[in-house]
Parts: C-alpha cells; structure tokens; sequence
C-alpha cells in the first residue's frame, strides 16, 4: 500500500499540487495522467522520495519496498549488465558486496564468520541464490541476450540500456513499481513481454506514459491529475477518455431526464465491460466498472485541439507509384530497390528503420534524389508534409505566432482567421504574440499541424508526429486522420496510433519491402505466425 495525505507543492509561477490525497493499493495499475507541466514525473518523484511535498507527506506499508525506473542511461557505465539489473534490490546488492569483501579478507577472523553466518542467512531469506536467474531471466524477456550479460554497460547500445534499466526496476518483485514512460525505446516485442508481465503482477504499479494502447493493456485504474488535485477513476485509459467526453455530453444536456441519462451510462459501461479479456486486470477491471453510479463520472478540464483534415479536392484514381528506389547515405543502403503503388483510400503505416522512412518520404517530397529509380504522383493529389525535425521552419524566426501561420494561409485571409484558427490549436490570449523560435516541443508540432491544415492537401506524409505531444493532442490528431477523406502515409511509435488509422503496412527491410492490405494487429500477429513456424 502507498499513500499519500494532503500533498502539497507549489513552485513561484504556479501550483502543482494542493492538498492531494490518494492511496495505492496492492493488485491494482494505476495509469497516471494529465496535461503536459501538469507535474505526472513530479509526483511519481514525490512518491519514490526523491522530492519532499512542502506539505503532507507520502507513508508505505511496512517492509514494502518501492522500486524505481532510472532514467539516466549512464549512470552504470563501468557495471556489468547482470549486476546492474540485481542493484534494483538495493538490500540485496548491499549484502552480496559485504559478504564478497568479508570472504576477500585474508586475515578472516571469528567476527567476519559471525557476520557473514548472518549476511548469509538474510541473503537466502531475499532469495539471492536465484538472484542471477531471474535477472537473466527478465533481460531474456525484454531481448537482452546471454551473449550481453557479462558486459559493461558503456558496451551496450542506447536501446539495450533501456531495457537493462527497465530490468532493473523490475527485479526482486518489489511491492511497490513506479514507471515513467517504461515503453520508450522499447520494440514491439519488448512491449508486449512489459504488457504481460504487469498484468500478471500482485503487487502496485504506478505508470506514466503516453502510449495509449499500453495504458489500455495494463490499467486497472486511472489517476487523473487535473484541476491540482487528483481523482482516481476505474478502467483503462479508453474508459476514462469514453467516459470523460460522455460526462461532457451530460452537463451540456442538462435538461435531460436523469433516467435517459443513467440508462445511457449503463449501456455505455456493458460496451466496454464486453470488450474485456480472461486477463486478471480485465476481470478485475469489469467487476469495478459494474458498481459505477451516475455521479462517479465527471467532465475533465482537459481542453483538446481542433484537428481536421479537408482536402480542396478529390483523388482521382492515381495516387503515387514508386519505382524500384534505392538510396545509400554514409556508406550505408537504408534503401533497396523499394517499389510500391498506392491507391486513393489508403492509409499506409511504413514500419522499420527511421532513417529509411525519413529517406523515403524526403524523397517523395522532392526534397533528396534517389540513387536509383523513380516516383511519380497523380496529377490530381497535392501533398503536405510533417518531418520528423522541424527546426528548419522555426529557428532564428523573429516572427510572432500570428505572422508565422500567415505564411501558410491564403493571403486573403484576415488576422481575425488566423487568430481564430491558433486558438483552435490551443494558442489563446498573449500566446499568439509568442515568437515561434521559443516554443516548446509539443507547440511547434502544433503549429506545423496548423500549417498541413491550412494547406487543403489531399495527401498527407507524416513522420513520427505523435512525438512531442501530450495524450490529448495525439488523440485528437488520432480523430483526425481517422476522419480525414483523403490519402495518409505516415510513421509512429503509438501502437492504437496505426491500428486505429492504417488500413495498409509497409515495412520498409533491407532486402526491399513487406507490403500488406490490413491492420497493424493483423500485421503483427501474420509476423508472429511466421516466426513461430517451425523450421525444416
């Protein structure tokens, strides 16, 4: 159990929190949520210790331990793997360094042998002499091989330390986890190994993370942080999300009979209750969400951009053709002999390396040549572009908000429009006066997607455009490619991103490309299929 009692922190500019109380209790995921600055790492730190409220205070169950992602990649340069997963058991590390330096002595005296007689017998209580197993064990599941354990840390590759440090959090079944953003950096399989191994955890896991298709998998509950309190909701992300909109709906029909109203709810609650698995988290989750009365659901303060998609005009029936291209950049061929043809409705996630779909797409954007081969777009498609870095547009631009969307917009139209349009996207008040070299990450990708609007493009590329944005941004990007009339190719690390979008995969390999007419979890289980077969 973990608990915190009228928590507190303000900083000058603004409150974080005030007088937040909640408990954690054991069995249960809960899913951290709220805006962006909202302070979901900061109250994860409040929790693990690292920072003290300025009022209230944070009390665990006796004896439980709490464990922590580290988010600092190279903090065990000189370690060696295995033994950087065990450091996760700070008690249990702590004995086997005590007793390896007392059997290092050579002058081993009677005290040394009372003292390691104890060190030993609490080791064998903290189930040390399994101790290396089940590190390998949780290394193997993230797809850390044999071959890397007995490495230093400085040996292995940016992804690898992810999942050592992930390991390491993981190790020694503390009672208390506290994960923020676990599943960046991690594949596909790595994901999926994390998602079992939390749904079948019994003890508390506390998560942040913008993946929502994770959040969805793995929570029995969410806290929301918002309005500088937090309210703890049941149900996966999805529930709170369905459910917040639907409390929105009701404030704003007030004139509604409350019976319509509750008979609404229920039908609302048997949809998702239905759609739950024979998972422990699912059980327990529709067992909640039964006992949910009217007044549990509330509208969040939550504001979402307006993102919507309107092409000038329709595709005729050539969309794009690519012929046998290939590209080489460094010494390294990121592209082979890649040919596909797109038709008018497709929505294509291209899969694989980064730097090959980044390649592709500048080059379908005319903006790097091919070594070899062609392209050839329909004469009725127009294209906008969302690139992975987007500094080019904003760096050293003196420009205020106001005047850098004008850029983009029909010249006819007034500052009234334009205002009007950035405050679609969030950008109210004094915001538009901003000069758009000082914005953060998350805003500039909202200007570039003001831009693509703006454009009434019937094609649109779009490389990793989820990053940088907070949930509510990425699901209402996620509406609006859903509902958008013409043609998408983009990439993303957000799994319900693809699926709920792509009706088509191409992955990009380096012999060439797998192309294939369906959605992303089909995708994916045909890949499993195939590498589960047999071999002759």
């Amino acid at each position: 159990m973990l608990q915190a009692t009228n928590v507190s922190l303000r900083f000058p500019s603004r409150k974080l929190f005030e007088n937040v109380s909640i408990k954690f209790t054991n069995g249960n995921c809960y899913g951290l949520i709220g805006a962006n600055g909202a302070g979901k790492s900061t109250f994860l730190k409040i929790l693990s210790g690292e920072i003290e409220p300025q009022e209230g205070h944070v009390s665990v169950g006796k004896d439980e331990r709490i464990a922590v992602l580290k988010q600092d990649h190279y903090a065990y340069e000189d370690e060696k793997v295995l033994d950087v997963v065990i450091m996760g058991h700070t008690r249990l590390h702590e004995i086997i360094q005590e007793k390896d330096a007392i059997y290092a002595k050579g002058d081993f005296t009677e005290e040394d042998g009372m003292r390691a007689a104890e060190l030993e017998g609490e080791f064998a209580e903290l189930n040390g002499w399994e101790a290396e197993g089940d590190a390998a064990t949780l290394l193997r599941g993230l797809g850390v091989g044999d071959e890397l354990h007995d490495k230093q840390m400085s040996e292995l590759s940016e992804a690898e330390r992810v999942k050592v440090l992930l390991s390491q959090a993981l190790f020694g079944n503390p009672d208390i986890l506290l994960l923020d953003e676990p599943t960046n950096g991690l594949d596909i399989q790595a994901i999926r190994w994390l998602e079992e191994f939390l749904i079948n955890f019994e003890n508390t896991v506390i998560v942040v993370s913008h993946d929502r298709n994770f959040l969805n998998n793995v929570c029995t509950h969410i806290a929301d942080l918002d309005f500088e309190k937090i309210t703890l909701y049941v149900g996966n992300y999805d529930f709170w999300y369905e459910s917040s909109q639907l409390a929105l709906k009701m404030q704003q029909e007030q004139n509604k009979k409350k019976e319509e109203k509750i008979n609404e709810l229920k039908e609302f609650i048997a949809r998702f209750s239905a759609n739950a698995s024979k998972s422990r988290q699912a059980t327990s989750r529709k067992k909640l969400l039964d006992k949910i009365e009217l007044d549990d659901i509330k509208p969040s303060s939550r504001k979402y951009p307006y993102i919507a998609f309107t092409p000038e005009r329709e595709i005729g029936n050539d969309l794009l053709e690519v012929k046998n291209i290939s590209k080489t950049i460094d010494g390294k061929k990121v592209l082979n002999n890649v040919s596909f043809r797109l038709e008018k409705d497709d929505k294509v996630a291209l899969l694989g390396d980064d730097l090959a779909i980044t390649t592709l797409m500048k080059i379908l954007m005319g903006e790097m040549d091919p070594d070899e081969g062609s392209y050839k777009w329909g004469v009725t498609t127009s294209q906008s572009y969302f690139p992975k870095d987007n500094s080019e547009f904003f760096e050293n631009s003196d420009l205020n908000l106001i005047n850098w969307l004008r850029q983009y917009a029909p010249e006819d139209e007034t500052e009234t429009f334009i205002r009007g349009f950035l405050g679609r996207m969030l950008f109210s008040g004094d915001d538009v006066f901003k000069k758009a070299s000082v914005l953060s990450g998350g805003e500039k990708v909202r200007c570039m997607l003001s831009r693509m609007m703006l454009s009434n493009a019937n094609v649109l590329l779009l490389d990793d455009p989820t990053n940088h944005l907070d949930l509510e941004s990425i699901q209402s990007l996620n509406n609006g490619l859903i509902k958008f009339k013409g043609s998408v190719i983009f990439s993303s690390h957000d799994h319900q991103f693809i699926q709920t979008i792509a009706n088509r995969i191409i992955e990009i390999q380096d012999e060439g490309i797998i192309d294939k007419s369906m959605t992303y979890e089909e995708y994916l289980d045909d890949v499993k299929k195939i590498n589960t077969q047999p071999t002759i």
